[in-house]
């Protein structure tokens, strides 16, 4: 399974660890397209592209996968972006949202049921959801 994971980059970093840790739990499901999204290294790597590079990458990638998962705590335009676009395209998409005081979802993504929202308070909680998900959508593509 190609697994494409979104979380904030230019928006921010607080959630940086949370992100490597997603990642490395993704992996026993499947390939990771956007590794980088987790690691520091992977990013500084990353300067070396244009805008028009970074963002026809991802498109690719994005064209090349089964499920998106984005983990939408810190707001982010990219990755309402590749929301968007992957609801175009029809790719499931499950997003992470953890509670925090005071801040709410977007509700152009908590409002639309085309997006799987899960609302978790810590990490395990997260990767519990993800696990129950990633089953589902293993089981309908092995049936494809």
């Amino acid at each position: 399974m190609n697994i494409y994971f979104a979380g904030a980059i230019r928006g921010g970093r607080d959630d940086a660890e949370t992100y490597a840790s997603l990642i490395d739990f993704l992996k026993s499901y499947g390939k990771i397209l956007t590794e980088h999204v987790g690691n520091e290294k992977f990013l500084l790597e990353e300067r070396s592209l244009s805008e028009k590079e970074i963002f026809e990458r991802d498109i690719q990638w994005l064209k090349q996968s089964d499920v998106l998962i984005a983990e939408v705590s810190t707001p982010s335009l990219g990755v309402g972006y590749e929301l968007a676009a992957a609801e175009q395209l029809n790719i499931p998409c499950i997003c992470l949202y953890r509670k925090q005081t005071g801040k709410s979802l977007s509700a152009m993504i908590a409002g639309n049921s085309f997006f799987h929202i899960e609302h978790y308070h810590h990490l395990d909680d997260a990767l519990e959801v993800l696990a129950k998900h990633l089953v589902k959508l293993t089981e309908i593509t092995a049936k494809q």
